[in-house]
């Protein structure tokens, strides 16, 4: 009889390979212009902008997307087990989903009257 783990350890060391095969390959294969800009922390090899005096202000849009954008992955999360087992929950699950959902369409409401996903 056979260790059960064995099948694992094959698969995580052909991943290992693979890994540490792409990234060497990448190494040598790859191609290599540095320039000042490449070797710089910011990493698309373009020059950032100057910041104002002070710091100046950074536009409050890009938070309420990215928050957006977490509150629908969440609502995403939520709507697939439901789906799965909505034979099973009833009329129960049906109005715990759509009390969520309303919960959901609240906010996103309010920022679509407040311009929110509109790009200057």
């Amino acid at each position: 009889m056979t260790n059960p783990y064995v099948p694992l350890l094959i698969l995580m060391g052909v991943a290992a390979v693979l890994a540490l095969g792409g990234v060497g390959a990448s190494a040598i294969i790859g191609p290599k212009r540095y320039n000042r800009s490449k070797l710089e922390a910011y990493e698309c090899g373009i020059e950032p902008t100057p910041h104002a005096i002070g710091g100046g202000r950074f536009p409050i849009k890009y938070y309420l997307v990215a928050m957006t954008f977490i509150v629908f992955d969440i609502e995403v999360v939520f709507l697939y087990p439901w789906a799965v087992s909505f034979g099973e929950l009833a009329a129960f699950g049906l109005v715990a989903m759509v009390a969520f959902l309303v919960m959901i369409t609240v906010p996103f409401v309010y920022e679509w009257k407040r311009g929110g996903f509109e790009w200057d």
